[in-house]
């Protein structure tokens, strides 16, 4: 499908009003000539205001055991490298991992794992039950998503019943000849029990759930189309579209092999990430520590909605950095979370670390009509508020808290419902005071 320039505005201005595109549309506008970027990243970055509002959200991975079975060839993990320290961690040494989490501010983190016998659904289920048991003078983390392998809908059920948050799974790549050529053994090389893998999830109660592309193992104009028809087919057959899509990149990572025929350039990703916010507007796109500190500030303009900080790919190595050869691949931005909070902070947007809508049962549909109808930014902006007036005054350095200071009153005055407005603003009175875990 090919637009001319009247097709394109009427296309730009249709996913201005965040009705999302069909997929030719999106495609039509991955091959749009670079003069109309500065366009494309504008309407994108109003569509992400229009949902979320300012508010950033932050969370980090908690790696629990880098055994694997599979043999991912672009996965540092994968059972054929020798070269890497093998670490599964134990129940002790996980509660040590999510204390320290803690002290460093954050509320919520992604649990991961290698794929292998040692990690059963038994350990991980184990494993949230001691996130969710760690705490630090009274402060603990208050939100678990997970990205584990693909299983069964039994299984699904039961990670239901230890109250998760989001449930993520990549495809890494939809095309299927790479699929099996990415993955040449182990139990993840079946790409159709791995395609399926969220519709059992929602059949298991897993009502929020995460896609993503392993963007660089195949011609990333194909992997678009084929997650935008992932996410509709999901919509249409499930009730349900996608909760968060994730955008990694390939990066270097240690006892690697694999082809670099398709990497994208950073022109090419920045058009991707506006794209996947003007086609699918209710869903929050995560970008990881895998990108530059200053790719990162530019794609919040971008939508971005959620960014992992101060992450670690290795297990055990918030606690023990000196095990950081054992990491899943090389981040690029190694920012401390203070850091991060203040680069958000000075380019406008409020670092949040809300877990309300878990809290509040509103996921899945719910979640999903809330941010269509461009409701869920009035929960969004109140909730950023009270979590980073939590995180400045327990965990903020003075730079971060001269920099929320200037923002205070900007940040309130976003809030349209005055009534709600003033709420929040004696909240964020009560919270410097000393309160915590304050959300609507």
């Amino acid at each position: 499908m090919t637009m001319d320039a009247s097709q394109i505005r009427a296309t730009l201005q249709k996913a201005r009003e965040c009705h999302g595109l069909s997929t030719s549309e999106a495609d039509a506008l991955l091959s749009l000539p670079e003069e109309w970027d500065a366009e494309l990243f504008a309407r994108a970055r109003e569509v992400k205001d229009k949902i979320y509002g300012k508010r950033v959200v932050l969370f980090a991975p908690l790696y629990i055991s880098n055994y694997c079975s599979n043999s991912c060839l672009y996965c540092s993990f994968r059972m054929e490298n020798s070269a890497l320290k093998r670490v599964h961690l134990t129940q002790d040494e996980i509660r040590a991992e999510a204390e320290h989490l803690i002290k460093m501010g954050h509320k919520r983190v992604l649990l991961e794992t290698g794929e292998d016998d040692a990690s059963t659904l038994t350990y991980v289920l184990e494993s949230i039950n001691t996130i969710y048991g760690a705490s630090v003078n009274g402060h603990n983390i208050r939100r678990i998503n997970v990205n584990i392998a693909a299983t069964s809908t039994e299984n699904y059920r039961l990670l239901k019943r230890a109250n998760i948050g989001t449930y993520q799974l990549f495809q890494e790549t939809y095309h299927e000849p790479t699929y099996s050529q990415m993955h040449p053994a182990g139990p993840k090389s079946d790409y159709l029990y791995h395609l399926g893998a969220m519709e059992r999830a929602i059949d298991g109660g897993l009502d929020d759930y995460g896609l993503g592309v392993l963007f660089g193992l195949y011609d990333y104009r194909y992997e678009v189309r084929a997650l935008l028809d992932h996410a509709e087919h999901l919509k249409k057959s499930k009730g349900i579209g996608p909760h968060t899509i994730s955008v990694p990149r390939l990066r270097p990572a240690t006892g690697t092999d694999y082809p670099l025929k398709h990497l994208l350039t950073d022109a090419q990703f920045a058009r991707v990430v506006a794209i996947l916010r003007l086609a699918v507007p209710y869903t929050g796109i995560i970008l990881s520590t895998r990108e530059s500190p200053a790719m990162r500030d530019f794609l919040l303009d971008v939508g971005v909605s959620q960014i992992s900080a101060a992450s670690v790919t290795t297990p055990g190595g918030y606690a023990r950095p000196e095990d950081a050869d054992a990491g899943q691949f090389a981040g690029a931005d190694h920012r401390s979370l203070n850091e991060c909070v203040d680069s958000i902070i000075n380019r406008g947007y409020v670092p949040s670390f809300c877990t309300g809508c878990y809290r509040h049962q509103r996921t899945g549909l719910e979640f999903m009509h809330l941010a269509e109808e461009g409701h869920i930014k009035e929960f969004c902006q109140v909730n950023a508020i009270l979590t980073l007036a939590e995180f400045v005054a327990t965990y903020g350095t003075e730079s971060t808290r001269l920099a929320a200071d200037g923002q205070w009153e900007a940040w309130l005055r976003q809030i349209p419902d005055a009534k709600l407005r003033e709420q929040t603003r004696l909240d964020l009175a009560a919270v410097v005071m000393g309160e915590r875990d304050k959300y609507v």
